[in-house]
């Protein structure tokens, strides 16, 4: 289910059957990686949504998260830290963080929930057909990830 009016209006009624948070992590530079993590973003919002299409009505995917690159380790950590917390207490199982920011996978232990890390895959000049194929590939990836994660602790 996606972060919007209709979606939110079925997840409240269904609430009891959604278990599952997904929070894509966007990283933000205005540096010499700006053109880096636009492409890191935009990957990481198109497989965010495929994925979200795959596992409707069994996960909510939350607005990502941006974050600048510039920040503190602690700081990044901290302010999951709050958002796990918030999940946690309205009753979320598993919660995911997707990204393509290798740095993250620096602090994966001291997250509650899942990093998943997946390499960003320079899309902007790939005619639709053989991006769409590259991304259904990515999320069949991703589909039994979660279901393995899901089986391990249910």
């Amino acid at each position: 289910m996606k972060w919007n009016s209709q979606d939110i209006q079925l997840f409240i009624k269904e609430k009891e059957y959604i278990d599952t948070a997904v929070v894509p992590l966007y990283p933000v530079s205005f540096r010499e990686d700006m053109k880096q993590s636009v492409s890191m973003t935009e990957f990481i919002q198109l497989l965010s949504g495929q994925l979200e299409k795959q596992f409707k009505g069994r996960l909510l995917m939350l607005p990502g998260i941006s974050y600048l690159k510039t920040l503190s380790e602690d700081k990044l950590t901290s302010d999951l830290k709050e958002w796990e917390d918030e999940l946690i207490s309205q009753g979320f199982k598993h919660i995911f963080y997707i990204t393509s920011d290798s740095d993250w996978k620096t602090v994966e232990d001291k997250l509650t929930g899942g990093l998943i890390w997946m390499p960003s895959i320079p899309l902007e000049n790939m005619d639709d057909q053989y991006k769409n194929s590259i991304l259904d590939d990515q999320v069949k990836q991703l589909l039994n990830l979660f279901v393995r994660k899901w089986q391990n602790n249910d």
